[in-house]
């Protein structure tokens, strides 16, 4: 089936999702998802029917509120969408400060629909203060009515009455995973080691996050960890520890469009990362590919 997206969101993992379900379990109790984002990853694999129960989290609160607007309260979104789509005919840039400078007063879903639609490469960005701070792209003006109504409706349908939301630390989430669920994980991958960085309200420390992987494979949680390992030879970040026994497989994402305005022919490669547990239970063997430690990487480190 067609998979339906609401959020436009750089960096969303639609493009690889049929890829990255093929390591989902053919059935889990709970799929988590805490680093949330667009959720494209809970939607795919929701239309495949491989939970009964999914929790969208990110720490970012006004986006989860989107979230749960697109779930339970679809029409009323929609009629908002609507009216904003077309209020902004007359002066694009005017109107979209003054929806931006109107969410970051209240953090209503609906200007948060609006803005990354609107907004330069799709790209969120926010200031130090946690205010959503963007430029527009002026010759963008957002889907059509109908069409994001199709999207919000399919995305509600699929995930309605099924689907916890939360908005906590992505540590006290996971922490509620059970052997017989699911974690994705798609953490934030540059910048990440200090404290907050400017396309999320707040970073991941490196090593804080490979104290939560130990702490899951302890208790033997089944997780994948995506990551955007690497363009041609460069390496993005610092691959995670080989004491973590993950299974570590590279999936193509296409040519690099910087590198192609550069004259580069160069194919990006993310890397996918499965828990022992979960690659234990698919029967798969560890697998690392030739020169790993240089090619494929993790979670950028300030050195």
């Amino acid at each position: 089936m067609r998979i339906p997206h609401p959020i436009p969101y750089q960096g969303s993992k639609r493009n690889l999702a049929t890829e990255i379900l093929r390591y989902f379990p053919e059935r889990a109790t709970t799929r988590i998802e805490p680093f949330a984002g667009s959720a494209a990853i809970t939607l795919a694999a929701a239309a495949r029917g491989l939970a009964a129960h999914d929790v969208i989290n990110d720490l970012n609160k006004p986006l989860v509120d989107l979230w749960r607007a697109i779930v339970e309260s679809p029409e009323k979104l929609t009629r908002q969408d609507e009216s904003l789509w077309r209020a902004q005919q007359e002066n694009r840039r005017e109107y979209y400060d003054k929806v931006r400078d109107a969410f970051n007063r209240t953090g209503r879903p609906d200007y948060l629909l609006y803005l990354p639609a609107r907004c330069v490469k799709a790209s969120v960005r926010y200031n130090a203060d946690g205010k959503f701070n963007q430029s527009p792209d002026n010759r963008r003006l957002g889907a059509l009515p109908a069409t994001l109504r199709e999207h919000i409706l399919g995305a509600s349908h699929l995930l309605h009455r099924k689907t916890e939301f939360s908005s906590l630390d992505y540590r006290e989430v996971v922490a509620q995973a059970t052997p017989n669920d699911l974690i994705y994980m798609a953490p934030p991958y540059q910048g990440v080691c200090g404290e907050r960085d400017p396309r999320y309200l707040k970073g991941v420390l490196v090593d804080d996050f490979v104290e939560v992987l130990e702490s899951l494979n302890y208790r033997e949680i089944n997780y994948l960890v995506s990551d955007d390992g690497r363009t041609g030879g460069r390496v993005h970040g610092r691959k995670l520890p080989d004491r973590l026994k993950l299974h570590l497989l590279e999936l193509p994402a296409g040519r690099s469009s910087q590198a192609t305005l550069l004259g580069r022919a160069e194919v990006t490669v993310e890397s996918l990362y499965l828990s022992p547990a979960l690659a234990e239970s698919l029967r798969l063997r560890r697998h690392y590919p030739r020169r790993a430690a240089e090619q494929l990487a993790f979670l950028e480190a300030r050195r």
